[in-house]
């Protein structure tokens, strides 16, 4: 049974990048309960990434409100981003960056206590423990510009869980991963979502799902024009027939 408050809640929502001449958002109203795993799917610059931009505050909201965790991301970032993890599409290190893998990951810690705290046991036990779920406990102490992109990816994820978020918001994670990574990591968001995570991800790449309901968004044109619950094989179907039927309106 779902919680009546959603851990996520956007009412006729508007958001538009600076000097942009028309919003990038247009009246987005969605609701996503706690433990939901929802896949955001659409053409290149339909909204996709803007929407989770949004959600965790990075952009202005010019109409409408929206909420994580009852926080209000307008006036309330601080509290939002202590709850939201994002993880950002292709980042690369420069090979020159001189913090280990261990070092990028402990990072993470410090948007769940603060830039300027010292860091405690706990945090140091959040961020090996991270590592170890992404079984990259051979490569904590090499530079993070050393790694593969695929490697760094899994460092990214790493640091993102470190901070035991509520919500975790994923930019094409798979692109640099093979297919024994994509698995593997499918099979960890499934056992974060069946601990009550909240997932949502941007991704072009639908094979490997977790094995559970998975709820569908479809964007185009800054709008949300399908939301769907359906089985994992039939989401990359969903999403095409939806992309089919935008083609023939």
């Amino acid at each position: 049974m779902q919680e009546k408050e959603p851990v996520i809640r956007l009412d006729n929502v508007y958001t538009a990048y600076e000097g942009a001449d028309r919003p990038t958002l247009a009246d987005i109203t969605m609701s996503v309960h706690r433990g939901e795993f929802v896949i955001i799917g659409g053409p290149n610059g339909a909204g996709k990434t803007t929407l989770l931009e949004t959600v965790n505050g990075m952009l202005t909201i010019t109409h409408g409100t929206a909420h994580v965790s009852g926080h209000n991301v307008r006036t309330d970032g601080v509290q939002v981003r202590r709850r939201v993890a994002y993880l950002l599409q292709n980042f690369a290190f420069d090979p020159l960056t001189p913090f280990t893998v261990e070092e990028v990951v402990l990072m993470g810690r410090y948007g769940t206590v603060g830039l300027f705290r010292k860091l405690k046991e706990e945090d140091i036990a959040a961020a090996k423990h991270a590592i170890r779920l992404l079984g990259i406990e051979d490569l904590a102490d090499r530079p993070i510009g050393q790694l593969s992109g695929g490697q760094q990816q899994k460092v990214l994820l790493a640091q993102n869980l470190a901070r035991n978020p509520e919500v975790l918001l994923l930019d094409e994670p798979f692109s640099n991963l093979d297919m024994f990574a994509r698995e593997s990591i499918n099979t960890l968001l499934s056992d974060l979502v069946a601990a009550g995570v909240t997932v949502l991800i941007v991704s072009h790449a639908f094979d490997d799902l977790p094995h559970h309901t998975v709820r569908v968004m479809v964007m185009h044109d800054g709008r949300i024009t399908l939301d769907r619950k359906c089985a994992p094989d039939e989401v990359e179907e969903t999403v095409r027939s939806a992309g089919r039927t935008r083609g023939h309106a």
